[in-house]
């Protein structure tokens, strides 16, 4: 083990490892719950995509870890789950076993694009202040996250807004007595203290009424397979110009969440090299194109690399055995759906939020003085926040890099392969005024 994961090469042990593969999993187990409720109104069973999350997640991440050697896991996106429910299905009309034809030819794009290493000349194309912008955009953006769920910020149709009255009653108040927990055990150098955190934080949601038994079966669902309907895309024309739109929005938001992720969390444990290279990125990168791949035939949404693997950095992972341990633990949940699904929100929001604290770091890296740095940088981060979404960030980051180095008359700064990432976000654009 110590061989085969270089333990030792890189500063860590077995014990932390585990530890950190363990504090991961917990931060992102609610996808077990929220996955199947987004695909269930979409009209699939919650049973059978509570399993094919689990699978496709347990293949995908046990990739990361054996092939890559890399500590993030991989699960259902968030964001992508939703887009499939109610633009695809319930906007556009189009069934879920057209929408799983999407995800399904959209890996295989993923994995003939990783096999010819265009993905992972897409990640050493962004340029490293932008990298460091990313990692502190998507801490802000996880910390958002955590506030939100719990209940402690609330985003409505004209405001963001602190419900201060709200803050000791309910998830709210649930979370806040987490958050001091969490922070107290993290500055007495409490090991694991954001897993101890959750547990804490679940176990004081039973009298608050927020942590209930969710209820349900322990034997697992039979999930579906291959349930995809390519007749039906080919029925009419504007049928199958929706399919390449569709096919089209999950390449690119999937691809820039995943490379955006990958950046962050690999700057945050130290794996980056000097030229700015993340060791193993293609492998790293196969894992997410064959769970996504997987997911589809099983019958979930896209697969991808999880912000929430900062959690497990956080803790120390630095190696694939930390993502192996979340492995397991996906395909262990398959006969625990009833407990797992009791996990609340407000139990895993503080260790959301602290992560974000530790993930921020990075822009005090950033020269600011330069304009033609410091406005990309900053536009990366902040529409990471406020657009909800990780792939705008780095869209609208990439995009004024090149503008503002264009006017600056550093074109020097700026490689081929930026320029093409730069067409190709706008040629997202273009296709999403269509």
């Amino acid at each position: 083990m110590e061989n085969f994961f270089k333990l030792k090469e890189r500063g860590t042990d077995v014990k932390t490892e585990i530890m950190a593969g363990v504090t991961t999993f917990m931060t992102m187990a609610y996808i077990l719950a929220v996955n199947p409720f987004f695909l269930s109104e979409a009209g699939m069973d919650f049973g059978k995509v509570f399993a094919a999350t689990a699978i496709a997640s347990a293949i995908a991440t046990l990739i990361m870890g054996l092939l890559a050697n890399l500590p993030f896991a991989l699960s259902a996106g968030m964001g992508l789950n939703a887009f499939f429910a109610y633009t695809v299905c319930l906007g556009m009309g189009y069934t879920w076993q057209w929408a799983l034809s999407a995800i399904f030819v959209e890996g295989i794009i993923f994995i003939l694009l990783t096999f010819f290493n265009i993905r992972e000349a897409i990640v050493n194309s962004i340029p490293t202040n932008l990298k460091k912008a990313i990692s502190a955009g998507i801490g802000l953006f996880i910390a958002y996250i955590g506030l939100k769920n719990a209940g402690i910020i609330v985003v409505n149709d004209s405001t963001v807004s602190a419900l201060s009255a709200d803050w000791f009653r309910g998830p709210a108040g649930v979370a806040i007595i987490g958050l001091i927990i969490t922070s107290i055990l993290l500055v007495r150098n409490v090991k694991g203290a954001l897993l101890i955190g959750i547990v804490i934080t679940t176990l004081v949601g039973i009298p608050f009424g927020v942590t209930t038994y969710a209820g349900g079966s322990f034997v697992p669902s039979a999930p579906y397979f291959c349930n995809f309907a390519f007749g039906e895309i080919t029925a009419n024309g504007r049928s199958l110009f929706d399919f390449v739109v569709v096919v089209f929005t999950f390449l690119f938001v999937d691809m820039f969440d995943t490379v955006g992720t990958l950046i962050g969390c690999a700057g945050k444990s130290g794996l980056i090299k000097e030229d700015g290279t993340i060791p193993n990125a293609k492998e790293a990168l196969f894992a997410d194109a064959v769970g996504t791949t997987a997911g589809a035939m099983l019958g979930t949404s896209t697969i991808t690399t999880f912000v929430e693997s900062a959690a497990g950095v956080a803790e120390g992972a630095r190696t694939g055995l930390s993502a192996v341990t979340v492995a397991v633990l996906f395909i262990v949940s398959l006969f625990l759906e009833p407990l797992f699904g009791s996990i609340p929100s407000a139990g895993t929001a503080p260790a959301l939020i602290i992560v974000g604290v530790m993930m921020i770091t990075p822009i005090t890296e950033i020269d600011f003085s330069d304009m033609s740095e410091g406005i990309p940088a900053f536009l990366t981060a902040i529409f990471m926040v406020c657009a909800s979404s990780i792939s705008d960030g780095i869209m609208f980051g990439i995009l004024s890099y090149v503008v503002c180095k264009l006017f600056a008359g550093k074109m020097k700064d700026l490689p081929f392969t930026t320029w093409v990432v730069a067409i190709l976000f706008l040629a997202k654009i273009i296709v999403g005024t269509l």
